[in-house]
């Protein structure tokens, strides 16, 4: 039957919303058929870069079914406070932007998907870019569409700081830590005598102690993308997405883009700016300081903008901040440099760092032999760096990877540690600064594999590196007091978000180990009084209460360990023992492409049964607030429990980035 236009009209209007409490959504943050982006309850730093997103949806079929065609005389304006609300070409004193059209499909639920029947949307959309609000105070940002239906955002734009606390900041990302992970690395590797322990880890010794909610914007679990844009933007987006909204088009490299802390840092004080990771230098964490782009994916694209900036990807539009090349840029994913499928058209972009000064190393005894004048590139392996332990404890795991930097085919056997990365990069900086202006510099160091290790159940590796990184801080404070810096350096630690992990008990693996059904397997599980001690800080043979290693473990595989589960994880074996031979790989690929258990992991292990769906190889992340640390200048602001946002507002506040003149 024909709809008449007055009907069709209050069907648009009257159209039911799907809750957002749902596995599956039209578009995060858009729970009407028109969307404003950045959303409702956005808040931005004063002079903040940002750009404006505007949706109207006409659902084909499905529950908010509409006549399919969406209304393309949409109206959008600004109001300022309890001012009018003014044409946003007016308010912004932009151009009237170009109408765009095109059609997305989703499904509504599971059933949905299980029959293949996805709802169809078409779209008529508008984006401005490049805008900013200076003056402090609330906004309300009205869509129009569809003859009076209305969607507002109400923005806030903070007061900003006017006094500049931090010279430099240093921004320690652990990956996917936990308090419990810390208590964890604690255990293992800091001598506890009747109770007492002998010495503490360094993040135990930092003055100030906060909590930040790690959620994202239409999800409750989040992602280190996400996550990383909610800490360098200051505002929350989806899964996947490095500083952009998220909206409905196809490509990539349109969505709505937010101005990182890096990227205001370049161009409000001009310092210098470092990104260290043990990661593949493409992957979130670090890439979320420079990238724009909804899928964290692109790696050629992320690594193409750390030279150049957005604009570059997609000319259509112009961004004109970016990090303007990074002074130092420290990691792995030499896959995306050496000439191939992976690098950025399939050039040697080794040589497109170099074009532009860039001094380009690959191993420690490069590291270390480097000079500080230079804008340096260092890239130390394929994919993600060796953990402390395989470098450190079974050095025999690195041989055979065939992962050197160069695509020469060998084993990439002198991989500096964060630890060494990130003295040097912060002697990079402190030369590269422009001396007597006073600009400082702002460096992001990740110590990645703590999250990659959990993901596949290797909790040793992951506690190692996070000693590691634990090591690093206590590292970088001495070398700031050295060079006379310390006193103007705001050190924030912190995770982007954490991962059920914790330790319940203790086992005995030897007796494990000697079992012969998986029952009898767990009467080696010790809990309560049977926990025990850490047999990691005592040497073989001897008794609890002996000898300890220098803030890690006298040894990484006593026969009494610690015992400890996770929240979300696949089928897998358990012996609550060290990997000894690499990183555990605890479920693989049926016949039927669902995963179970690895036959070839952990086989003298006791089965566990898996909490995630079946297509899920690995653990997954968690709710958990996680704990902030914080020394140095403005670092009191860190102190409570507050959201990841605030991180960005926080450090942007201790240097002064936020501006109420319109530049």
């Amino acid at each position: 039957m024909r709809r008449s236009a007055t009907t069709a009209t209050a069907l648009l209007l009257g159209a039911a919303t799907l809750a957002s409490a749902q596995t599956y959504q039209r578009l995060g943050a858009c729970p009407k058929l028109g969307c404003v982006f950045p959303p409702d309850q956005t808040e931005f730093l004063a002079g903040q870069l940002f750009d404006i997103r505007l949706e109207v949806h006409a659902p084909v079929n499905g529950s908010e079914a509409t006549n399919g065609v969406p209304d393309e005389k949409f109206t959008f304006c600004i109001q300022n406070g309890k001012g009018p609300c003014e044409d946003a070409n007016k308010f912004f004193k932009a151009k009237e932007p170009t109408l765009e059209k095109w059609t997305f499909q989703y499904y509504e639920d599971l059933f949905a998907r299980d029959a293949k029947t996805p709802t169809v949307v078409n779209v008529a959309a508008k984006a401005y870019r490049a805008l900013s609000l200076s003056q402090p105070g609330t906004y309300a940002a009205k869509l129009t569409y569809n003859g009076g239906g209305q969607t507002v955002a109400n923005w806030v734009v903070r007061k900003p700081a006017t006094h500049r606390k931090a010279k430099n900041v240093l921004f320690f990302i652990g990956d996917g830590m936990t308090q419990a992970m810390i208590t964890a690395a604690r255990l293992i590797a800091h001598k506890s005598i009747n109770g007492k322990y002998q010495s503490l880890m360094q993040m135990d010794q930092m003055d100030n102690l906060g909590h930040q909610m790690t959620h994202s914007i239409d999800s409750f679990i989040t992602d280190s993308a996400n996550s990383a844009t909610a800490l360098y933007t200051g505002k929350k987006s989806t899964v996947n997405a490095l500083g952009v909204y998220v909206d409905s088009s196809k490509t990539p490299f349109d969505d709505p883009k937010v101005e990182t802390i890096a990227e205001l840092f370049r161009r409000r004080i001009g310092g210098a700016l470092g990104i260290v990771s043990t990661a593949y230098i493409a992957d979130a964490t670090p890439a979320g300081l420079c990238s724009h782009t909804r899928d964290r994916g692109q790696y050629a694209s992320i690594v193409t903008e750390y030279l150049y900036n957005a604009t570059f990807l997609n000319s259509t539009f112009a961004w004109p901040t970016s990090c303007q090349g990074p002074d130092v840029i420290f990691g792995g994913g030499a896959e995306q440099f050496i000439a191939g499928k992976g690098s950025p058209n399939g050039t040697d972009f080794y040589k497109a760092f170099q074009a532009q000064g860039y001094n380009v190393i690959h191993n420690n005894t490069e590291l270390q032999a480097a000079g500080t004048k230079d804008k340096t590139l260092g890239i130390f392996s394929v994919s993600n760096m060796a953990k402390w332990i395989d470098r450190n404890v079974m050095r025999d795991n690195l041989k055979g990877m065939k992962d050197s930097p160069t695509g020469d085919g060998t084993d990439a056997t002198d991989q500096p540690g964060l630890k060494e990365m990130t003295i040097k990069a912060i002697d990079i900086l402190q030369a590269r600064q422009k001396k007597g202006k006073g600009e400082g510099w702002f460096m992001m160091s990740e110590a990645a594999s703590i999250d990659k290790m959990m993901h596949v159940l290797d909790y040793d590796r992951a506690l190692g590196d996070l000693l590691e990184l634990d090591d690093t801080i206590r590292a970088s404070i001495d070398h700031l007091k050295k060079i006379g810096e310390y006193k103007n350096t705001l050190i924030v630690v912190t995770a982007d978000h954490g991962h059920g992990f914790d330790v319940f008990g203790g086992a005995d693996t030897k007796y494990l180990a000697a079992q012969s059904t998986d029952r009898k397997k767990r009467d080696a599980v010790g809990v309560y009084a049977n926990s025990g001690l850490s047999g990691y800080t005592t040497s073989p043979g001897s008794l609890p209460n002996n000898q300890t290693g220098p803030n890690f473990p006298v040894q990484w595989n006593p026969r009494y360990t610690y015992a400890a589960g996770f929240g979300a994880n696949p089928d897998h074996r358990e012996t609550y023992a060290i990997n000894t031979k690499g990183p555990r790989v605890p479920a693989t690929a049926g016949t039927d492409g669902t995963y179970g258990v690895n036959p070839a992991d952990n086989q003298a292990g006791f089965t566990v049964e898996g909490t995630l769906p079946t297509d899920e190889s690995q653990g997954v992340h968690s709710l958990t607030d996680v704990s902030v640390f914080a020394n140095g200048p403005g670092a009191e602001a860190f102190k409570g429990v507050y959201n990841s946002i605030d991180i960005f507002f926080k450090i942007a506040d201790a240097l002064a980035l936020g501006r109420t003149d319109g530049h």
